[in-house]
């Protein structure tokens, strides 16, 4: 990374952790976005669909001719940098502006930037929606006037209604006094019935927003009765995530969460990291010195659950995924960790997404730093779940496919995905193609240099592959497809790439629940 690049992150970090933008979180989504294809080289990259969708939330059928929202909150966003530079950053000497009528930011020297919002005179021009100008116009503000005798009893009333209801929720209990953070945004159109919610909770921890990888954000802790908040130091080492964020707090001892939720069918992602017991950690150990149950709504999800021998090891990301999980009665999935006989439950995060309906979501990872959206709107998540190999971004021109970005990251090595997935069957699709190998490339070559083996849970599903051999050649794009995939006692579809000869590699991987 050069120093130019350096500053534009930092610059661009300091306007995210800024109190306007971390009260704007949909906006700060929106530039985080931009920001990241940015330096990522991928400018073409930046327009009104991939961010309406990528960015916002907006389902693959999105119509940029009926649904103005990218153009609307783009507004809002210029509107936020101003008030930003105003203010808070106005001593910064490199800020960020994003010109009027286009989504490409500019780092620019403060003059430059103060010049720009001159010109423009702080009134963004008007952008054509369905065809036709729409004109942003400032609201003017309601004139002053002396409240009348009458309405300041009216509004005392009020007052007293509004301080009472307060004190009610203030006895309830602190976990059920902060309503459920709509800030995240959905990546795919939800399921009818299960209502467009999502709920990312970072436990234990007092973190207001946090914006991962892969542009999800998550709030601080909340909804919660019961248990001791433990740390971890920000430079712990927790293999198998990008997000180290996530497991970086967590709540332990007997405790549980009341989170209400819309009328549904949800997914419920949890995730554990073991820090405490096993090699290597403060109180030594291993497999059996912590167990505990998992309780959602007076059902037991997991039974005896022992996180090292789950993950499998300590210091290891380890998620637990559930589908069909639904509100009680009253409007709450209320999720409990019991007592138990052998130390103490723990959890240090909450994923709560739309389900479908007696299956799980489909699972796409493409071997790139950043998600990509196909040609027919699906979007391919960035790189994760992965231990050991790789990633590097090829530039070659892919044949045999209608996105060939799918097969322009790669990853190398002898390494394996471990993917969540809830009991039942599963098809896993593996894309290929041989861009190192090949008589037109420098390394030359064809069939036979490089051998890998495939195996899911152990079971192999590819012995000595030569994908030159079976596509054909080098910068051809090959599928492999395998049905009635089922997850380990462990609740995971362990995808282990060997090698025989040279280097394993894959490009993207497909995980659909096949389940009836």
């Amino acid at each position: 990374m050069t120093a130019t690049e350096e500053k534009y992150k930092a610059e661009l970090e300091a306007v995210l952790q800024s109190d306007l933008f971390a009260h704007a979180p949909s906006l700060a989504q929106f530039l985080s976005y931009i920001c990241t294809r940015f330096f990522d080289g991928q400018v073409s990259a930046i327009k009104e669909y991939c961010i309406a969708v990528e960015a916002l939330g907006r389902p693959p059928d999105f119509d940029q001719k009926k649904d103005s929202i990218v153009r609307v909150e783009a507004h809002r966003l210029r509107k936020r940098l101003s008030q930003y530079y105003e203010g808070e950053g106005a001593s910064h000497s490199l800020q960020i502006v994003i010109p009027a009528g286009q989504y490409v930011p500019q780092f620019v020297m403060r003059e430059e930037a103060q010049a720009a919002r001159e010109a423009e005179g702080g009134v963004e021009p008007a952008e054509p929606v369905n065809g036709a100008a729409v004109t942003l116009a400032p609201v003017e503000p309601m004139p002053s006037q002396p409240v009348p005798r009458t309405s300041r009893w009216l509004w005392l009333s009020v007052a007293g209604v509004i301080l009472f209801a307060g004190l009610i929720v203030w006895r309830v209990g602190p976990s059920l006094a902060s309503p459920p953070r709509k800030t995240d945004v959905a990546v795919v159109p939800p399921v009818p019935g299960s209502e467009d919610q999502e709920v990312r909770i970072l436990v234990g921890s007092n973190t207001a927003k946090y914006v991962d990888r892969f542009g999800s954000i998550w709030g601080g802790d909340r909804f919660f009765q019961g248990g001791s908040v433990f740390t971890t130091s920000p430079g712990g080492h927790i293999v198998g995530t990008q997000d180290p964020m996530l497991f970086q707090s967590r709540r332990e001892g007997s405790f549980r969460y009341d989170i209400p939720l819309k009328p549904g069918m949800y997914e419920l992602h949890l995730y554990f990291a073991e820090t405490l017991f096993g090699d290597g950690n403060l109180a030594g150990g291993g497999e059996t010195f912590r167990l505990f149950d998992i309780v959602a709504n007076g059902k037991t999800l997991t039974s005896q659950l022992d996180i090292v021998a789950d993950a499998p090891g300590p210091n290891m990301a380890d998620i637990k995924v559930y589908k069909d999980i639904s509100p009680g009665p009253d409007g709450f999935l209320h999720l409990e960790f019991p007592p138990t006989t052998k130390e103490k439950a723990f959890l240090n995060a909450i994923e709560i997404l739309p389900g479908i309906p007696g299956k799980l979501r489909p699972v796409r990872i493409v071997a790139r730093e950043t998600s990509q959206v196909s040609k027919d709107g699906v979007l391919w998540g960035a790189d994760r779940y992965f231990v050991g190999g790789q990633r590097v971004l090829r530039s070659d021109s892919i044949t045999g496919t209608t996105d060939p970005e799918l097969y322009m990251g790669e990853r190398f090595g002898n390494f394996r995905y471990s993917i969540p997935a809830a009991p039942g069957k599963y098809m896993v699709k593996l894309r290929f193609c041989e861009t190192w190998f090949g008589p037109r490339k420098p390394a030359g070559g064809g069939g036979g240099l490089r051998l890998f083996d495939v195996y899911s849970n152990g079971v192999a599903l590819l012995r000595n592959f030569d994908i030159f051999t079976e596509a054909g050649g080098e910068d051809i794009a090959l599928e492999k497809v395998f049905h009635s995939i089922q997850p380990n006692a462990q609740g995971k579809i362990v995808l282990s790439f060997v090698p025989v000869r040279n280097y394993a590699c894959v490009n993207a991987i497909e995980v659909v629940d096949e389940s009836q």
